[in-house]
């Protein structure tokens, strides 16, 4: 081995999983929620969390090396607490929890990649079709009750890019705003709440109505957004000044991206501006890391769907009839892509 070439990198990368499924399963056991503002032994955590002795202290001090946990050393024995962050995000008391969607992908998608090499050689999703023959929104959109929580846990991953294009986008030249995909209407309230002159509209499919108007009626907001139910393929798109599209377009092919531009290209007006919320692949395909394994996400879950770069967005406004479009950062690895008509 060459003692001039350091392997840790390609150790770290390779064995990552090991760190992953740390945290995932300290999710799926609740043990930030259990540890709240407060603090715990190694010998509380084994008993309330139901884990086995040998769990301690390998376990809790994992997480303390991955700066997941805090832990204070008494004379006494160890105790650990909650990190800044982790009390923010990962405690299920916080308004700012995050852990659905790390629920969401211990149950889901961590399964799921360890079949990647055979998505690599196929081309065809690894998910829920691959075991019973039904596409996952099939699977989601059959049961609100597990809609919602899909929802939901989607909620924490999409609050901070929303706030930051509520701050950041100009929507004072604005009247009107239409989210396509608007799952919860979360980022129509988003916008709502911090631009009083801006009316909403949050589209989807008539399952996810009844969810959205329940969310939107405990944001105050029932005044000034509209829940409609509708197919985004099959229904013209409802007419507003600004369309907007979270996280929906990297789900779909090539040919159902176009369809999806050209009918926000024409739901608006002159002047009006179509915005996605990506995680963009930087147009060198060199940096974006999150966004370019978020696109091997959608081959082990749509086969064919991908994420894709402002270059490549850019293209594809311009040919449904858009005049310009720009990149404007968010939050993470999250950019807006919007295009002008």
């Amino acid at each position: 081995m060459s003692a001039q070439v350091d392997p840790s990198h390609i150790m770290k990368v390779g064995m990552g999983f090991w760190e992953s499924k740390t945290l995932l399963s300290a999710v799926e056991l609740d043990l930030f929620t259990k540890l709240g503002s407060g603090g715990m032994t190694a010998e509380q955590i084994a008993e309330d969390l139901d884990l086995d002795d040998r769990a301690v202290p390998d376990f809790p001090d994992a997480l303390v090396a991955l700066e997941l946990l805090d832990r204070d050393d008494h004379a006494s024995g160890p105790v650990y607490r909650n990190t800044e962050a982790g009390a923010l995000y990962l405690d299920k008391a916080s308004p700012d929890y995050i852990g659905g969607a790390l629920e969401m992908a211990n149950a889901r998608l961590y399964p799921f990649w360890g079949d990647l090499t055979e998505a690599l050689r196929t081309g065809k999703p690894q998910n829920e079709i691959k075991h019973n023959g039904r596409p996952v929104f099939d699977e989601l959109y059959a049961d609100e009750a597990r809609l919602e929580q899909f929802m939901n846990a989607m909620t924490g991953l999409s609050a901070g890019p929303f706030t930051a294009l509520a701050e950041k986008f100009d929507f004072s030249k604005y009247g009107t705003l239409c989210d396509v995909g608007g799952a919860t209407g979360q980022l129509s309230i988003t916008v709502a709440n911090r631009h009083p002159n801006i009316r909403c509209t949050t589209f989807d499919l008539p399952a996810v109505e009844p969810i959205a108007k329940r969310t939107i009626a405990a944001a105050g907001l029932s005044d000034r957004i509209a829940a409609v139910g509708g197919d985004f393929f099959t229904d013209p798109l409802p007419k507003a000044d600004v369309i907007t599209m979270g996280m929906i377009l990297h789900d779909w092919n090539l040919e159902n991206k176009r369809r999806l531009i050209k009918a926000a290209c024409d739901a608006l007006p002159a002047g009006g501006a179509f915005i996605v919320i990506e995680a963009l692949i930087d147009d060198a395909r060199r940096e974006n890391a999150f966004g370019l394994l978020m696109s091997l996400n959608m081959l082990i879950e749509f086969g064919d769907a991908f994420d894709f770069t402002g270059a490549d967005f850019d293209g594809l406004c311009k040919e449904a009839g858009f005049k310009r479009t720009e990149v404007l950062p968010l939050a993470g690895p999250t950019r807006a892509g919007i295009a002008y008509k």
